[in-house]
Protein backbone atom coordinates (compact mmCIF):
# COMPACT_ATOMS: atom_id res chain seq x y z
CA UNK A 1 0.00 0.00 0.00
CA UNK A 2 2.73 2.59 1.21
CA UNK A 3 4.76 1.57 -2.11
CA UNK A 4 1.61 2.22 -4.15
CA UNK A 5 1.03 5.50 -2.60
CA UNK A 6 4.26 7.17 -2.85
CA UNK A 7 4.77 5.74 -6.85
CA UNK A 8 1.40 7.31 -7.33
CA UNK A 9 1.81 10.61 -5.41
CA UNK A 10 5.41 10.88 -7.19
CA UNK A 11 4.04 10.15 -10.78
CA UNK A 12 1.57 12.97 -10.57
CA UNK A 13 3.39 15.46 -8.94
CA UNK A 14 6.54 15.39 -11.68
CA UNK A 15 3.94 15.02 -14.74
CA UNK A 16 1.53 17.57 -13.52
CA UNK A 17 3.89 19.74 -12.31
CA UNK A 18 6.32 19.65 -15.61
CA UNK A 19 3.03 20.30 -17.46
CA UNK A 20 1.68 22.94 -15.26
CA UNK A 21 5.09 24.86 -15.09
CA UNK A 22 5.52 24.91 -18.43
CA UNK A 23 1.59 26.44 -18.62
CA UNK A 24 1.95 29.31 -16.10
CA UNK A 25 5.41 30.36 -18.21
CA UNK A 26 3.43 31.46 -21.03
CA UNK A 27 0.31 32.26 -18.73
CA UNK A 28 0.93 33.71 -15.39
CA UNK A 29 4.42 34.11 -15.44
CA UNK A 30 4.24 36.91 -17.79
CA UNK A 31 1.76 38.87 -16.62
CA UNK A 32 3.46 38.81 -12.83
CA UNK A 33 6.84 40.00 -15.07
CA UNK A 34 4.94 42.87 -16.38
CA UNK A 35 2.64 43.73 -13.36
CA UNK A 36 6.56 43.94 -11.30
CA UNK A 37 7.70 46.63 -13.73
CA UNK A 38 4.87 49.15 -12.24
CA UNK A 39 5.54 48.22 -9.25
CA UNK A 40 9.17 48.87 -9.12
CA UNK A 41 8.03 52.08 -11.09
CA UNK A 42 9.95 50.93 -13.91
CA UNK A 43 7.01 52.16 -16.09
CA UNK A 44 5.41 55.32 -14.58
CA UNK A 45 1.22 55.72 -13.07
CA UNK A 46 -0.62 58.40 -12.52
CA UNK A 47 -1.36 58.83 -8.48
CA UNK A 48 0.81 55.76 -7.62
CA UNK A 49 0.70 55.12 -3.98
CA UNK A 50 2.97 52.65 -1.26
CA UNK A 51 0.50 49.89 -0.73
CA UNK A 52 1.69 48.07 2.71
CA UNK A 53 2.09 44.12 2.12
CA UNK A 54 1.12 44.21 -1.26
CA UNK A 55 4.12 42.59 -2.77
CA UNK A 56 4.36 40.14 0.04
CA UNK A 57 1.97 37.60 -1.57
CA UNK A 58 1.46 35.87 -4.98
CA UNK A 59 -2.16 35.17 -4.32
CA UNK A 60 -1.59 31.81 -6.89
CA UNK A 61 1.30 31.31 -4.89
CA UNK A 62 0.52 27.41 -5.56
CA UNK A 63 2.59 27.74 -8.66
CA UNK A 64 4.81 30.41 -7.58
CA UNK A 65 6.25 29.21 -4.14
CA UNK A 66 9.66 30.18 -5.32
CA UNK A 67 9.41 32.95 -4.18
CA UNK A 68 7.54 32.82 -0.75
CA UNK A 69 11.22 33.96 0.72
CA UNK A 70 11.42 37.09 -0.93
CA UNK A 71 12.61 39.93 1.60
CA UNK A 72 11.31 42.96 -0.17
CA UNK A 73 12.07 45.12 2.14
CA UNK A 74 16.09 43.45 1.96
CA UNK A 75 17.49 44.65 -1.37
CA UNK A 76 20.66 42.07 -0.25
CA UNK A 77 17.84 39.24 0.31
CA UNK A 78 18.67 36.57 -2.45
CA UNK A 79 15.94 36.03 -5.05
CA UNK A 80 16.25 33.78 -9.01
CA UNK A 81 17.28 36.45 -11.59
CA UNK A 82 14.63 36.97 -14.25
CA UNK A 83 15.11 34.27 -16.68
CA UNK A 84 16.06 30.95 -17.10
CA UNK A 85 16.70 30.94 -13.09
CA UNK A 86 14.10 31.91 -12.60
CA UNK A 87 12.16 29.68 -14.69
CA UNK A 88 13.61 26.89 -13.25
CA UNK A 89 13.29 27.99 -9.41
CA UNK A 90 9.57 28.13 -10.13
CA UNK A 91 9.47 24.64 -11.80
CA UNK A 92 11.06 22.89 -9.18
CA UNK A 93 8.86 24.46 -6.50
CA UNK A 94 5.42 23.34 -9.14
CA UNK A 95 6.53 20.26 -8.83
CA UNK A 96 6.84 19.67 -5.08
CA UNK A 97 3.43 21.58 -4.62
CA UNK A 98 2.01 19.10 -7.21
CA UNK A 99 3.22 16.16 -5.05
CA UNK A 100 2.13 17.64 -2.11
CA UNK A 101 -1.00 17.69 -3.74
CA UNK A 102 -1.23 14.08 -4.74
CA UNK A 103 -0.52 13.64 -1.02
CA UNK A 104 -3.25 15.26 0.24
CA UNK A 105 -5.49 13.91 -2.72
CA UNK A 106 -4.61 10.39 -2.32
CA UNK A 107 -4.35 10.17 1.53
CA UNK A 108 -8.01 11.39 1.83
CA UNK A 109 -9.20 9.30 -0.47
CA UNK A 110 -7.77 6.01 0.86
CA UNK A 111 -8.88 7.44 4.46
CA UNK A 112 -12.68 7.60 3.45
CA UNK A 113 -12.37 4.67 1.40
CA UNK A 114 -13.45 6.30 -1.90
CA UNK A 115 -12.34 4.03 -5.09
CA UNK A 116 -9.44 5.58 -6.79
CA UNK A 117 -9.29 5.60 -10.69
CA UNK A 118 -8.35 8.41 -13.34
CA UNK A 119 -12.16 9.37 -13.22
CA UNK A 120 -12.36 9.63 -9.74
CA UNK A 121 -9.25 11.66 -9.37
CA UNK A 122 -10.51 14.09 -11.59
CA UNK A 123 -13.93 14.39 -9.52
CA UNK A 124 -11.79 14.84 -6.58
CA UNK A 125 -9.53 17.18 -7.99
CA UNK A 126 -12.16 19.47 -8.89
CA UNK A 127 -13.34 19.78 -5.44
CA UNK A 128 -10.35 20.58 -4.61
CA UNK A 129 -10.10 23.29 -6.96
CA UNK A 130 -13.90 24.15 -5.62
CA UNK A 131 -12.12 24.59 -2.05
CA UNK A 132 -8.74 26.01 -2.82
CA UNK A 133 -9.49 28.50 -5.24
CA UNK A 134 -12.90 29.31 -6.62
CA UNK A 135 -14.18 29.35 -3.27
CA UNK A 136 -11.55 31.48 -2.02
CA UNK A 137 -11.05 33.74 -5.10
CA UNK A 138 -15.08 34.83 -4.31
CA UNK A 139 -13.02 37.06 -1.47
CA UNK A 140 -9.64 37.38 -2.12
CA UNK A 141 -8.96 37.20 -5.79
CA UNK A 142 -5.82 36.32 -7.52
CA UNK A 143 -3.72 39.55 -6.67
CA UNK A 144 -0.64 40.77 -9.05
CA UNK A 145 2.36 42.42 -6.76
CA UNK A 146 1.75 46.17 -6.56
CA UNK A 147 -2.00 45.25 -5.97
CA UNK A 148 -3.68 47.13 -2.95
CA UNK A 149 -4.18 44.31 0.12
CA UNK A 150 -5.29 44.16 3.77
CA UNK A 151 -2.79 42.48 6.01
CA UNK A 152 -0.76 39.71 5.19
CA UNK A 153 -2.11 37.51 8.21
CA UNK A 154 -5.25 38.19 7.97
CA UNK A 155 -5.67 37.02 4.42
CA UNK A 156 -3.71 33.77 5.13
CA UNK A 157 -6.40 32.73 8.02
CA UNK A 158 -9.36 33.88 6.14
CA UNK A 159 -7.90 31.70 2.73
CA UNK A 160 -7.27 28.98 5.26
CA UNK A 161 -10.70 28.80 7.02
CA UNK A 162 -12.60 28.92 4.12
CA UNK A 163 -10.67 25.96 2.19
CA UNK A 164 -11.59 24.21 5.08
CA UNK A 165 -15.02 25.26 5.68
CA UNK A 166 -15.56 24.46 1.61
CA UNK A 167 -13.95 21.24 1.73
CA UNK A 168 -15.78 20.04 4.95
CA UNK A 169 -19.29 21.25 3.04
CA UNK A 170 -18.58 19.70 0.05
CA UNK A 171 -18.06 16.47 1.77
CA UNK A 172 -20.65 16.51 3.61
CA UNK A 173 -22.85 17.32 0.65
CA UNK A 174 -21.68 15.13 -1.70
CA UNK A 175 -20.37 12.12 0.41
CA UNK A 176 -22.32 11.62 3.12
CA UNK A 177 -25.21 13.55 1.47
CA UNK A 178 -27.77 13.45 3.92
CA UNK A 179 -30.40 16.52 3.75
CA UNK A 180 -29.17 17.23 7.19
CA UNK A 181 -25.68 16.90 5.71
CA UNK A 182 -26.64 18.55 3.04
CA UNK A 183 -27.63 21.79 4.62
CA UNK A 184 -24.52 21.82 6.95
CA UNK A 185 -22.33 21.56 4.41
CA UNK A 186 -23.99 24.71 2.11
CA UNK A 187 -24.18 26.49 5.34
CA UNK A 188 -20.51 25.99 5.88
CA UNK A 189 -19.85 26.66 2.40
CA UNK A 190 -21.61 30.20 2.95
CA UNK A 191 -20.11 31.18 6.51
CA UNK A 192 -16.64 32.58 5.34
CA UNK A 193 -18.46 34.70 2.67
CA UNK A 194 -21.20 36.39 5.31
CA UNK A 195 -18.17 37.02 7.77
CA UNK A 196 -16.31 38.44 4.88
CA UNK A 197 -12.39 38.33 3.45
CA UNK A 198 -10.21 41.22 4.71
CA UNK A 199 -9.81 43.71 2.46
CA UNK A 200 -7.53 46.97 2.52
CA UNK A 201 -8.84 50.49 2.85
CA UNK A 202 -8.76 51.52 -1.04
CA UNK A 203 -8.59 49.71 -3.91
CA UNK A 204 -6.35 51.85 -5.55
CA UNK A 205 -3.68 49.84 -7.28
CA UNK A 206 -0.41 50.47 -9.72
CA UNK A 207 -0.84 47.70 -12.03
CA UNK A 208 -3.62 48.30 -14.87
CA UNK A 209 -7.10 46.70 -14.05
CA UNK A 210 -6.75 44.94 -17.14
CA UNK A 211 -3.73 43.05 -16.22
CA UNK A 212 -4.70 42.50 -13.08
CA UNK A 213 -8.21 41.19 -14.39
CA UNK A 214 -6.21 39.03 -17.07
CA UNK A 215 -4.07 37.51 -14.19
CA UNK A 216 -7.01 37.06 -11.99
CA UNK A 217 -8.95 34.60 -14.88
CA UNK A 218 -5.40 32.88 -16.32
CA UNK A 219 -4.34 31.99 -12.42
CA UNK A 220 -7.52 30.16 -11.75
CA UNK A 221 -7.68 28.47 -14.83
CA UNK A 222 -3.91 27.19 -13.94
CA UNK A 223 -5.35 26.33 -10.63
CA UNK A 224 -7.68 24.42 -12.07
CA UNK A 225 -5.63 22.61 -14.26
CA UNK A 226 -2.94 21.39 -11.48
CA UNK A 227 -5.53 19.75 -9.27
CA UNK A 228 -7.16 18.20 -12.50
CA UNK A 229 -3.99 16.90 -13.93
CA UNK A 230 -2.96 15.76 -10.21
CA UNK A 231 -5.82 13.77 -9.37
CA UNK A 232 -6.27 12.14 -12.90
CA UNK A 233 -2.49 11.06 -13.12
CA UNK A 234 -2.90 10.23 -9.47
CA UNK A 235 -5.99 8.10 -9.75
CA UNK A 236 -4.39 6.40 -13.54
CA UNK A 237 -0.88 5.18 -11.75
CA UNK A 238 -3.16 4.02 -8.35
CA UNK A 239 -5.41 1.91 -10.31
CA UNK A 240 -2.47 0.75 -12.60
CA UNK A 241 -0.31 -0.27 -9.90
CA UNK A 242 -3.43 -2.00 -8.15
CA UNK A 243 -3.93 -3.97 -11.20
CA UNK A 244 -0.01 -4.99 -11.88
CA UNK A 245 -0.28 -6.63 -7.82
CA UNK A 246 -3.16 -8.40 -8.76
CA UNK A 247 -1.61 -9.77 -11.86
CA UNK A 248 1.76 -10.97 -10.06
CA UNK A 249 0.11 -12.33 -7.02
CA UNK A 250 -2.70 -14.20 -9.69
Amino acid sequence: MLTRFVKAALAAGFLAGVLVAGLQEVTTTPLILEAEKYESGEIATAGRFLVAHASEIRSDSFVHLAHAGEDHGNENAWAPEDGIERSLSTALATVGTTFGFALILLAVMVLTDAKITARTGLAWGAAAFAATGLAPALGLSPELPGSAAAVLEDRQIWWIGTALATALGLFLALRVSSTLAIVAGLALIALPHVIGAPHADGYTSNVPSELSGHFASASLVVHAVTWALTGCVAGFVWERAGASSATANA
